[in-house]
Parts: structure tokens; C-alpha cells; sequence
């Protein structure tokens, strides 16, 4: 399975799938096709699903041995964020196997997770091994955008193919980090931050830009930004976060308050933002010419909101706007899942058969990801895409970065954790 992955995962990164935004990608439908002849020669019998010309989705039903017993949903996603290839490097999409890495864009985001899922398949290809329930995978398009041409696509033209499933695994979590003591935490997502993209638009008097105007709409829109930028959220210590926090207490022997996040090493980030809503501008449009005052202003607001606080959130943005602004903008709720459900004991135990001192944690995403668009069918969502590295080495310093690289080793742990846990029945059947 590790050598399976690690060619999987270069031969993927040498599939340019750019996703620009805007309906603009390249690369999807020829990285879909290529997957779909990957499962069909291990024996299988996947569906292409094309959402948009050269927007494309690849979707398989491997049969468990108990076809009564509730579903799972593996999805990846096979889009990536474009790169320029003068700031890498080496190319970034070349896909080189290297210094104990595999080196191009989309190697932790998440053709890695692609080629593990791969992997999985050709290991049952080979060994005869069945899953004990049906898992569905979906190699999809379109998440670095709106999601529109591949899980959202998906759910609402092709739900038939999620008949049965009960939760699902993806992106982010499961990866090793490394405690100020040295111990390791594999953090498990079991929800996201909803999300909230607002224009904002602050209407004014037009005039001559000689003269005073004190109904200046660039100048009232320049004090709304400056209160959302001294606001300061109330802490909102919800319960993925609680377990979080109570886990990391009783590891340390010392309460860990949301004010005082000194001495987590590494897993700070994890709830540095994730105790708070929070809602940053970024972008601004106003005006046409120097000596002209314009009539509105506008500014682009990105908020992010917890699970359960939505009703305080948005009050207390209409509040922060005051009288004369107005927003529209697109909203995606927060989404949970149960992290003391059967499934997160899986992967914890999964986990462990690997590295027997993980110390396994729900926490709450600071984004998004597809898990919002399966959450509208009625499919909760973890974030498992188990790897484990070496202390110092940040996944998000290449995240959307340059120089972006999966070690070797890390895939092979991920495709080892990954295989224990499907070949696991949850309710409590071994492997």
C-alpha cells in the first residue's frame, strides 16, 4: 500500500487541476477519468459525472460484507489552488519523489488523501479483503471554489449514490501534532466553522472632491471597517472545543483556559481560532476618478461563526454596521458531528494500532470543506486524512503555499491508519 500511494500521489500532482475560481479550472475531467480507470482495473465499477464541461467527479460503491449495515462516505477532493511555478522550487506539478517527499501542488491539499484512497482499493484488488459495510468514495471537483461543479453537483443531481451512508471522512485531521512535552496528537475534525461572505455597501452624497462632505460614503464605509477591527469576540467555548480543551487538560495535569493557550506547542492553533466568531475585510471597491466623491463604497467581509452561535453572530454584525450599510452575501452554516459516536472510536483505535501513544482529540475546523455540502443531505462529516511527521514540520506552512511536499513516510503511516480503519466494523467487529 505505501509504494501504491506514493505513485498515486505523483501521478496525481502531474495533473495541473488549477481551480481559479469563477467557473475557471483546467485538468479536472482528465484526473477524474484517470482515477475511474484506476478503481475499474482494480475491479470495480466507478461512475464519471461531469457537472461542467471539463468539470468532472469519479464515484465508487465498494460492496461491504454486510450490505444491511450503514454506509460510509469517503470523499477527496481533486482540485488544487493554482501555483506559480516561479516561486517553486522545482515544477509544481512535476510530482517528483525526492529526499523522502513527494513534491508538487496538492501533495497535503489533499491528492495525498486521493492517493491513499487509491491504495486502499488496490490492497483489496489484491488481498480479496472486503470492508465490513459499504463505503462510497467520491473523488470530486471544484472544493478550492464554491463547490459547486463537484460536491454540491453531486448532491443534488446524483444523491442516489449516497443511499445508505451514514457519515463520512475527509479533509482535515488525523495528521500528527506535536505537544510541548513531546507526545503526539492526532487531531480528528468533528466540525467546521460556518462561513459568512458579505459585500457590504455604504451609500454617501456624490460630489466635488474639493469640496467638504461630510456624507462622505468612503469615510463612514472607513469607520465601519475600523469597527469590525476593534471588536473584540466574546469567547464561545463550544462542545467540539470543550472536549479539546478537557483533553488537553487532563494530558498536561493542569486546566488549559481558552485565555491562556502558552504551552500547547503546536496545538495552540488548533483552538486560538476556534473560541471565537470572527469577521476580516478583504477587499475594497469605491470610486472612479481623484477629484470625485462617490455616491457608495463597498467592502468585502469574510466571517467565520461556531457551531450554535449563528443568531449572535449575525446581530452582532448588523449591529457593528450600523444604520447606514447594508449587506448581501452568501452563507454556510457551521456543521458538527458526533464525536462520541462509534466511528471517531474507530479511528482513535486505528490510530493507535500505529502509534500506540497517540493521544486522539475532536476539534473544530477554523474553515471549510465539502463536509458542508454532504451535511445537507443528512451525512455528518469527519476530517481523517491520518499522517504522521516530524517535529518541526508545519503541513501549513505549504498549504496553499509554495514548495508544497508529503513525506514519504508520513503516507505510508496515512495509508496504513486509513486501511485499518475502513477494514473496521465501528459497532464492533474487528479487522
Amino acid at each position: 500500500m505505501a509504494a501504491d500511494a506514493i505513485a498515486a500521489c505523483s501521478r496525481l500532482i502531474r495533473f495541473d487541476t488549477s481551480n481559479f475560481g469563477a467557473g475557471e479550472s483546467r485538468g479536472e475531467r482528465a484526473c477524474a477519468e484517470w482515477v475511474a480507470e484506476q478503481i475499474t482495473d482494480a475491479g470495480f465499477s466507478p461512475v464519471v459525472l461531469e457537472s461542467a464541461p471539463r468539470r468532472a467527479n469519479t464515484v465508487v460503491r465498494i460492496p461491504g460484507t454486510d450490505p444491511s449495515a450503514p454506509a460510509l462516505l469517503v470523499h477527496g477532493h481533486l482540485d488544487v489552488v493554482p501555483a506559480e511555478p516561479a516561486d517553486w522550487q522545482s515544477y509544481p506539478f512535476s510530482g517528483e519523489v525526492r529526499d523522502g517527499a513527494v513534491w508538487g501542488r496538492g501533495a497535503l491539499d489533499m491528492k495525498d488523501m486521493d492517493a491513499m484512497m487509491l491504495a486502499f482499493v488496490q490492497h483489496l484488488s489484491r488481498t480479496g479483503q472486503r470492508p465490513p459495510r459499504d463505503i462510497v468514495m467520491a473523488f470530486v471537483a471544484d472544493e478550492e471554489d464554491t463547490g459547486d461543479f463537484g460536491a454540491g453537483f453531486l448532491c443534488r443531481e446524483h444523491r442516489d449514490l449516497f443511499e445508505g451512508v451514514d457519515t463520512a471522512i475527509s479533509e482535515s485531521g488525523g495528521h500528527s501534532v506535536h505537544l510541548s512535552d513531546g507526545a503526539r496528537l492526532y487531531p480528528v475534525a468533528a466540525g467546521e466553522r460556518g462561513s459568512a461572505w458579505m459585500t457590504v455597501t455604504v451609500r454617501g452624497t456624490a460630489g466635488h472632491g474639493s469640496r467638504r462632505n461630510d456624507d462622505n460614503a468612503i469615510a463612514k464605509l472607513a469607520a465601519l471597517v475600523t469597527r469590525f477591527a476593534d471588536y473584540e469576540w466574546p469567547v464561545r467555548v463550544v462542545p467540539i472545543v470543550r472536549a479539546l480543551l478537557d483533553g488537553l487538560s487532563e494530558h498536561f495535569g493542569r486546566e488549559i483556559s481558552p485565555r491562556d493557550l502558552s504551552g500547547l506547542g503546536a496545538a495552540a492553533p488548533l483552538l486560538a481560532d476556534t473560541l471565537r466568531n470572527s469577521v476580516n475585510p478583504t477587499m475594497l471597491r469605491a470610486g472612479y476618478k481623484h477629484n470625485v466623491i462617490p455616491s457608495e463604497a463597498s467592502v468585502a467581509l469574510d466571517g467565520r461563526l461556531l457551531p450554535g452561535t449563528e443568531a449572535e453572530f449575525f446581530a452582532t454584525v448588523d449591529e457593528l454596521l450600523g444604520p447606514d450599510a447594508t449587506r448581501t452575501g452568501d452563507h454556510g452554516s457551521p456543521v458538527s458531528a458526533d464525536f462520541t459516536a462509534p466511528d471517531f472510536a474507530a479511528m482513535a483505535a486505528a490510530l493507535r494500532a500505529f502509534d500506540p501513544e497517540a493521544i486522539v482529540l475532536p476539534f473544530c475546523m477554523t474553515g471549510g470543506t465539502d463536509a458542508k455540502a454532504f451535511a445537507k443531505i443528512g451525512i455528518p462529516g469527519f476530517g481523517f486524512v491520518p499522517g504522521r511527521t516530524p517535529e518541526g514540520f508545519d503541513a501549513w506552512e505549504y498549504v496553499h503555499g509554495v514548495d508544497e511536499h508529503v513525506l514519504t513516510d508520513s503516507l505510508t503511516f496515512g495509508a496504513g491508519v486509513l486501511a485499518t480503519y475502513l477494514l473496521t466494523d465501528p459497532r464492533g467487529a474487528g479487522v
